[in-house]
């Protein structure tokens, strides 16, 4: 036996070992669950994972049950006691929010507040959402809600005796505010646009995609689901850069806020404006600076938020 298969020998008898070793050192044990297949684990029960279902198996395997989706391993809470320990005690363990492909995607990288890691980005995010988006001055300062709401009381009244789809008016009542608030429109067009690029969006951020669940399987219709992915994306891109770059020129031309001396609404995307930074940046990267004015934004970050506000 020559040098060369004497070093394959030992090289490949040394691997064994420490494979055999690692298999002897002795695991933590997952909590209580049903015993799934191999490979795909408990993915079977998917569509019995209510929170009836949920219910039914906690009252056999206690408040802290395992399941197995594929390669990912799931906890389910079910209990006072463990909620206040995963949602208290250690919650610094459990506050990232877990992604699939589609939403990491579809937010630029979780380029947001609903999905990006807590940290020092998170933190700059949920600081600007809470004082610029969120907070109750800036609901009360949204004039357009009350005249599209008045608007729709207004065509329930002219239908008085006439059947009225209550459910089609409270659709349209709730894109009209959306629209509005976001970008400041009183005009109907693009909201079509709008709603069908957000319909995509919805139906992609609910969409099966095994690579979820078995990464190796991720081959199996990845062209056409990548394909989605970047077409809602793409329509999405060119529907806000457009938003952007008008506000951009009203920004230029009205420094003072109003129009023809009268007090111009700020909206959504006015707002977030004043974080924004013409440099391009990728929305990967997480700006670190404590600081309000020295933390800047990219366009990416102001989709993401787009989206946030709008389904979450």
């Amino acid at each position: 036996m020559d040098s060369l298969q004497l070093l394959v020998f030992f090289s490949l008898l040394a691997f064994l070992l420490l494979l055999f070793l690692k298999n002897l050192r002795k695991k933590l044990p997952y909590p209580p669950g049903p015993k799934g297949y191999p490979i795909i684990g408990n993915m079977t029960m998917m569509d019995q994972l209510t929170h009836r279902g949920l219910a039914r198996l906690a009252t056999k395997y206690g408040g802290l049950l395992h399941l197995q989706m594929g390669a990912l391993h799931v906890v389910a809470v079910s209990t006072p006691e463990m909620a206040r320990e995963v949602l208290q005690v250690q919650d610094g363990i459990f506050s990232n929010r877990p992604t699939n492909v589609a939403i990491t995607y579809l937010t630029y990288n979780r380029a947001d507040m609903a999905f990006a890691d807590y940290g020092p980005f998170w933190r700059q995010m949920r600081k600007i959402c809470v004082i610029k988006l969120f907070s109750r001055r800036r609901a009360e300062s949204w004039a357009s809600v009350c005249k599209e709401v008045d608007s729709t009381v207004q065509t329930v009244m002219k239908k008085t005796g006439v059947p009225v789809n209550i459910g089609e008016l409270v659709f349209s009542l709730t894109k009209n505010i959306t629209y509005r608030a976001a970008f400041g429109s009183f005009s109907r067009d693009g909201q079509d646009e709008f709603v069908e690029i957000m319909q995509e969006f919805s139906k992609l951020f609910g969409a099966f995609n095994i690579a979820d669940f078995i990464p190796w399987l991720g081959w199996i219709h990845a062209n056409e689901f990548n394909r989605r992915l970047a077409r809602a994306r793409e329509s999405l891109d060119g529907f806000i850069d457009t938003i952007i770059d008008d506000h951009l020129a009203k920004k230029r031309g009205n420094t003072d806020g109003k129009l023809d001396g009268v007090e111009v609404e700020s909206d959504m995307v006015d707002e977030l404006m004043a974080f924004y930074s013409e440099e391009e940046a990728s929305a990967t990267k997480k700006y670190v600076d404590d600081s309000e004015s020295g933390f800047k934004i990219n366009r990416d970050h102001i989709k993401a938020l787009i989206m946030v506000k709008i389904f979450f």
